[in-house]
């Protein structure tokens, strides 16, 4: 590219100089090539032992499960129907404010079913609810 001595009937030079902004992305290429070994690298400590605790039951979440035929299980009990089903939440919920339900629901499930218990824990009051999958 050659510079040609500007004349007043020429317009304004309406490139952009892209030399400063390749400069700076080859900086930032180096510092990441030279900091990424850094990153990997970990320091071996030995840990002092503790005493063996046990998980807190009355914080864990519900397990609903729905199985292939549509049968409903609470913590691994089998419920009869959806009204049981919804007295039983309200009835956890009164024990916990922050009771979380986790909801297990085979693959073959018609998802009319599912939205019908899903409605059933929001009518119960539950708000926090989660999806249990498994990763393929």
């Amino acid at each position: 590219m050659a510079f040609k001595p500007q004349s007043d009937n020429e317009g304004a030079m309406s490139e952009i100089n892209v030399t400063p902004l390749v400069d700076v992305m080859l900086v930032l290429v180096i510092i990441l090539l030279v900091t990424a070994p850094l990153l990997t690298q970990s320091v071996h400590v030995k840990l002092p032992k503790t005493a063996e605790t046990t998980a807190n039951i009355e914080d864990q979440p519900l397990q609903l499960g729905i199985d292939a035929q549509g049968a409903i299980t609470l913590n691994k009990q089998a419920i009869a129907d959806l009204s049981a089903l919804e007295t039983i939440l309200k009835n956890e919920l009164v024990k916990n404010k922050e009771v979380a339900l986790h909801l297990y629901a085979d693959q073959a499930v018609v998802y009319k079913k599912v939205a019908e218990i899903m409605a059933t824990v929001q009518h119960a009051g539950i708000a926090k609810i989660a999806f249990v999958t498994v990763e393929e």
